[in-house]
């Protein structure tokens, strides 16, 4: 709907649709300048008060020497960022998204005054991505200030940032962040034509929501089809190698695509260290992401089959315990899942308690009553162990589901069925693609030179010795 003539009639639907009068937030400030109206609109917890007081203060220095015009309104305004807008409902979204809106008596176009100034916390290091070494600077809920922590880091003139708004009802900014010939022409073409036609009311679950909505299929898929990062330093790394990112408004985190299995499983600290150490590094956490997956698996095979040969006898289950195996193994795993779930509840100060409570007395006191045998526990910890060093939390959360049906599969089959849903997870993995690449690459179509990548920390190219050579 475009704006009229009707200075009653624009500023009547726009007070309406924002609720002026019936929300305590929404401020109103009319101003008559050689007797014609001009009404700032503004969220009063949203806007920065100085800028607000400067913008006032500048149109009320208008020289009253001059005829009225927009154009004398507009060139007279104390702010940098203006936009011209004609459009109501743009207008509607304006003020609520934290803008100032100007609107005119007898002029067709409004202004738009960026001068917000969110509630945000300061930016910290995220707990679920802490380095060693390196910058220990974080994404906040602050859109904006995601942004240029960005821009901090990239400097070069072909990083784009593209604005979107998603939702019919409660409208959120998405940005689709790339490297301009970097990044794949028809996969940004692909990307921006899913984030168009995107439908939804809001997306109060930001991020999570708009993937959800922008990955149609592979519905009940549990392994992560986007990387998700709260670091600055880990978006730019990836927009040099072709990704792209999804900032959403009042989300601290940012969605990373197309990603391979391999992108969960790396670590910002790895290339912290020297070439050698990074590598160790690399594959001390391989070693744990195989470990949480097949450890337990494998280990209820040859506990079936009498097969544990040699020092390993001394894994063997407990006669003396008489719950079944399988039955140990799932109510062990089961709990590991309550006492990480407590531990995500629990409040800091008591977090340290609990762990020390759960680890010790319960599994202590599983033992002595004869609930586990020593080797379960054993077992399943250092499978849990394995999982919390996988670096994403939603491809540990796919590899742990991963778990329990190969333990399904030895309780019904035995290593027959552990063989049959091993194939047909892998056949699973080799299929699933992410925005089109394949999900198990470098490894599936094999590409020798980047899998070596993979698996090998190398140092980093000194471009300029190398023309010289």
């Amino acid at each position: 709907m475009k704006l009229t003539n009707n200075f009653q009639e624009n500023t009547g639907i726009v007070e309406a649709a924002i609720g002026f009068n019936k929300s305590y937030d929404i401020g109103r400030r009319e101003i008559k300048i050689f007797e014609k109206g001009i009404n700032i609109y503004f969220l009063t917890g949203m806007v920065d008060n100085q800028n607000m007081i400067e913008i006032m203060s500048s149109i009320l220095a208008i020289p009253r020497t001059k005829e009225y015009s927009f154009d004398l309104i507009y060139e007279n305004l104390a702010h940098h960022n203006l936009t011209l807008i004609e459009d109501l409902n743009e207008i509607i979204y304006n003020i609520l998204n934290g803008m100032a809106v100007i609107i005119l008596e007898d002029s067709l176009k409004a202004i738009s005054l960026d001068v917000r100034s969110y509630p945000n916390r300061s930016i910290s290091e995220p707990d679920m991505e802490k380095v060693i070494r390196g910058s220990h600077d974080g994404f906040n809920e602050n859109f904006h200030m995601n942004i240029q922590l960005l821009r901090r880091r990239i400097k070069d003139t072909r990083l784009r940032n593209k604005l979107f708004q998603i939702g019919n009802e409660s409208p959120t900014y998405v940005c689709l962040t790339y490297l301009e010939g970097v990044c794949d022409d028809y996969l940004l073409s692909k990307v921006q034509e899913r984030i168009k036609t995107v439908e939804t009311e809001h997306l109060i679950m930001t991020d999570k929501g708009l993937e959800e909505l922008m990955i149609r299929r592979k519905k009940l898929n549990p392994y992560p089809l986007v990387r998700y990062t709260e670091r600055a330093d880990t978006v730019a790394v990836h927009l040099y190698q072709g990704m792209f990112a999804i900032f959403v408004d009042s989300s601290p985190s940012v969605i990373l695509a197309p990603c391979t299995i391999f992108d969960h499983m790396m670590h910002f600290e790895e290339y912290r260290q020297t070439p050698t150490s990074g590598t160790y590094l690399r594959w001390i956490r391989f070693l744990g992401i195989f470990i949480s997956i097949f450890l337990t698996p494998i280990w209820l095979i040859l506990v079936s089959n009498a097969a544990l040969p040699g020092v390993l006898e001394i894994l063997a289950p407990s006669a003396e315990v008489k719950a079944n195996i399988y039955l140990q193994i799932i109510a062990a795993e089961i709990g590991v899942e309550f006492l990480r779930l407590a531990s995500i509840h629990t409040p800091n100060s008591l977090s340290t308690s609990m762990s020390l409570i759960a680890g010790f007395l319960l599994g202590d006191f599983a033992v002595n009553v004869g609930l586990f045998s020593i080797q379960t526990v054993l077992l399943v910890a250092v499978s849990a162990i394995g999982t919390y060093l996988t670096p994403s939390y939603e491809l540990g959360l796919a590899n742990k589901i991963t778990k329990l049906i190969f333990i399904l599969a030895v309780l019904l089959g035995n290593w027959y069925g552990f063989v049959i849903a091993f194939l047909l997870w892998l056949t699973y993995l080799i299929r699933l693609k992410s925005f089109g690449k394949p999900y198990l690459f470098p490894l599936f179509p094999l590409n020798f030179k980047r899998l070596m990548k993979v698996l090998i920390r190398f140092p980093f190219d000194n471009k300029s010795m190398k023309n010289k050579e």
